[in-house]
């Protein structure tokens, strides 16, 4: 049942950001330092923008590189502040020069093997998530 009173849907787009090494593939983690914790990029999408720009955009935003979204990756829900929040995330590759520059969202961002960025990664559910990706990545090869 819907009533004036429920809260807005916050809606949430982002991707992992992909590339291949020597070593295997490798995922973008960014360090917030606002919440101190190491998570996938990702925002909030604007008013007329798609899933997808806003994943662009926040991509672009938080770590400085411009990629463009392949598969879809997966979704997630959580609460904030008592508001549901859903987050659609794309598998996402890299398409200019990386230029990672810290701002006041992003203070750090690395590249690390699957494997390693997992540990480092502070919300189980977006470790799910890169498993999941990973998993499927590896099948396809």
């Amino acid at each position: 049942m819907n009533t004036l009173a429920d809260p807005p849907v916050i809606e949430a787009a982002g991707g992992i950001l992909w590339r291949q090494t020597p070593r295997g593939p490798e995922i973008a983690l960014i360090h917030r330092g606002r919440y101190d914790d190491w998570t996938l990029p990702k925002g909030k999408r604007e008013p007329g923008e798609t899933w997808q720009q806003t994943a662009r955009r926040e991509v672009h935003e938080e770590t400085g590189l411009r990629a463009e979204p392949g598969d879809f990756a997966g979704a997630m829900g959580y609460t904030v502040k008592g508001r549901p929040k859903v987050v659609l995330y794309w598998n996402m590759r890299i398409t200019g020069d990386p230029a990672f520059i810290p701002n006041e969202e992003v203070d750090h961002m690395v590249w690390l093997p699957v494997e390693e960025a997992i540990k480092k990664m502070s919300y189980p559910d977006e470790i799910a998530l890169v498993q999941k990706a990973h998993e499927a990545l590896t099948q396809e090869t």
